[in-house]
């Protein structure tokens, strides 16, 4: 067991076009999904201790692969494409989309996915979408609410009650809040992520 999960090294392993090219071998996965400009990249580089493990851009819609970081040689986290880019077009969305499936039905040694959101936000139509396919699909997730800094503590513990509520009809392995900025979260994801990574994979529906 990991009681105190750290991540002491994160290394780019490919930009993968089709779930085949994701390495399959044993390790356990973790893929991160959320909105466009949800601040996946910044978890991922603050999770893993570096500043630009995964490419932090003004402009969403800028992750059009499966990118995959291999966790102290034990894990892999996956950095999936953001959804709900409305100006992309309707091709390139239902590609991303097609690729974000194969790739969550075909991972046997997946673990869970990171669920990422805007903690300012309500949950939209495309945040419901992936949260009733992952149930459909048995897959577990975890509920990460992102930007936390921006919000004064009171307002974070009114929005983190706001997703729970909102999130039970799911029922997420934990919710937890997070921040890039002041790495709130940081330690709390990464024991969880810690415990996951060695549990079987769950059985998928």
């Amino acid at each position: 067991m990991l009681p105190e999960f750290r991540v002491v090294s994160a290394d780019f392993v490919i930009s993968a076009a089709k779930p085949s090219q994701v390495p399959c071998d044993g390790r356990p996965h973790f893929a991160f999904a959320g909105r466009s400009n949800v601040g996946k990249s910044s978890l991922l580089n603050t999770l893993a201790g570096r500043k630009r493990l995964a490419h932090v851009s003004g402009t969403p819609g800028r992750t059009r692969l499966l990118n995959v970081f291999r966790i102290n040689g034990a894990m892999y986290f996956v950095d999936l494409p953001g959804y709900g880019f409305a100006k992309a077009p309707r091709a390139m969305r239902e590609q991303w989309g097609r690729l974000i499936t194969a790739y969550l039905r075909t991972a046997s040694d997946l673990r869970a996915v990171i669920a990422i959101f805007d903690i300012r936000r309500e949950l939209s139509g495309d945040d419901e979408d992936l949260l009733n396919w992952l149930t459909a699909q048995g897959i577990p997730f975890v509920a990460v609410l992102t930007k936390a800094d921006k919000l004064a503590r009171m307002r974070q513990q009114e929005a983190m009650r706001r997703f729970q509520s909102a999130l039970a009809s799911w029922s997420p392995v934990a919710t937890i809040l997070f921040s890039a900025v002041t790495r709130t979260g940081r330690d709390e994801l990464l024991a969880l992520l810690g415990r996951l990574a060695n549990q079987p994979p769950p059985p998928q529906e």
